[in-house]
């Protein structure tokens, strides 16, 4: 295909991701209740729930603003070459296509970041601090930022530089090479994300002797769960939501829950939370999970070696002539779609899993209070209870609340 004909796939995939996406907002927002349905009002009141309605409209807003402004921005610099200018800007200066490729993505990163600063400042002191979320200081912003970026540099710039090498030395073969790198990487970053990165960002301390403490220790001996350590991490320092997981792959786990979890939540709902979370383990929905991202990544890096030294991809983007770090914005502008369509499969898969944590969550422990948990973090975090069906399809990776609810007093 000629370098026109690229761009014009291009403009035009950009341009329908863009209107899907605004469309699905669209009509997931016309789909709430705005009165208070009687099947829900035994746990929300009416004042709560009419402030969810009203943080959904402003958020889906919001979103709009956001996403026009970058669509626009994208949009522009590709149908008037801007990428293809910055790369004729910074060559002259750069004589090693790694380095050249290295500072090309950091300074679009870099100044992408700071033209979106505005947007999350308002989203974290305007819209989340009005419905009472926020409780980010802006030293803590700054410092999340400034460790972003050193994480961006480090590990960003160790992969890319691996992938360019890769590529430049090898040829299209290069995928084989880089697919088990990143099969290395996702399990060194599975395994030790808890230890080496979450610190960074988030005090991590043990749980404290107690109630708490005893209920899951005891819970994970009767059903043979390799429990390691129990942390809290203090999530309140940025926000009000709630949250738990667990880390680690192998015979050790780590329980991570918020304290803003444990504040808001019983006992009994908390070790609820954690027994659908084994569910996952037990079910071995987090090998799935692993595998599943290791095959659609060998299978995109496949689809790129096929393109990737394809000249007339720089060339659609406005460059005078071919360079691997074009050609890598220009593949993946092209694989939007694709990865549209597996992004939805993997909602699918995702979404029965969630069922079968619930099921083992009520077979093992107690269904009525992990409902009572699901309620709670639903009310807590102003959650839309009625998103249209076909939102649900496209982005959400777990069931909304009242089909988990119905599911889970059907077993």
């Amino acid at each position: 295909m000629s370098p026109e004909t690229i761009l014009t796939i291009i403009l035009v995939i950009i341009s329908a991701d863009f209107i899907f996406e605004q469309l699905l907002d669209y009509i997931n927002l016309k789909s709430g209740k705005y009165e208070l349905p009687e099947e829900v009002a035994a746990f929300y009141e009416k004042e709560k729930y009419t402030k969810s309605i009203s943080y959904q409209r402003v958020q889906t807003r919001f979103s709009f603003i956001t996403s026009a402004v970058s669509f626009i921005a994208s949009f522009l610099l590709l149908a008037f070459g801007g990428f293809g200018y910055i790369d004729e800007l910074l060559r002259p200066y750069f004589d090693h296509e790694i380095l050249l490729a290295l500072v090309y993505f950091g300074a679009l990163y870099f100044v992408s970041d700071l033209l979106t600063i505005p947007f999350q400042l308002y989203n974290t002191f305007v819209i989340e601090e009005r419905y009472g979320f926020n409780k980010t200081t802006a030293g803590t912003f700054i410092a999340d930022k400034l460790k972003g970026y050193m994480l961006a540099v480090l590990i960003g710039g160790l992969l890319l530089g691996l992938l360019l090498y890769l590529i430049l030395n090898i040829g299209q073969d290069f995928w084989i090479y880089f697919w088990i790198a990143i099969a290395v990487f996702t399990l060194f970053a599975n395994m030790f994300f808890t230890t080496l990165i979450l610190p960074l960002f988030n005090k991590l301390t043990p749980l404290e002797e107690g109630e708490l403490k005893t209920a899951i220790e005891d819970y994970s001996k009767r059903i043979n769960f390799p429990l390691d350590n129990i942390f809290v991490i203090d999530g309140s320092k940025r926000s009000n939501k709630a949250n738990a997981f667990f880390s680690g792959i192998g015979k050790k786990k780590k329980i991570v829950l918020y304290d803003t979890l444990i504040k808001n939540h019983s006992t009994e709902e908390l070790v609820a939370i954690l027994a659908h979370e084994v569910g996952h383990f037990k079910k071995k929905h987090i090998v799935l999970g692993f595998v599943i991202s290791i095959v659609q990544t060998g299978v995109m890096l496949f689809i790129m070696s096929r393109m990737i030294l394809n000249e007339n991809l720089s060339l659609a983007l406005g460059a005078e002539q071919m360079g691997v770090h074009l050609n890598l914005i220009a593949f993946g502008l092209l694989f939007t779609p694709i990865s549209k369509v597996i992004g939805v499969f993997g909602n699918i898969i995702s979404r029965r899993n969630e069922y079968e944590a619930d099921e083992y969550a009520n077979k093992t422990y107690n269904g009525q209070a992990l409902s009572s948990a699901l309620k709670k973090l639903s009310v807590d975090n102003l959650s839309n209870l009625y998103p249209h069906p076909a939102y649900v399809f496209v982005h959400y990776s777990h069931p909304p609340l009242l089909k988990r609810l119905d599911a889970i007093a059907r077993l």
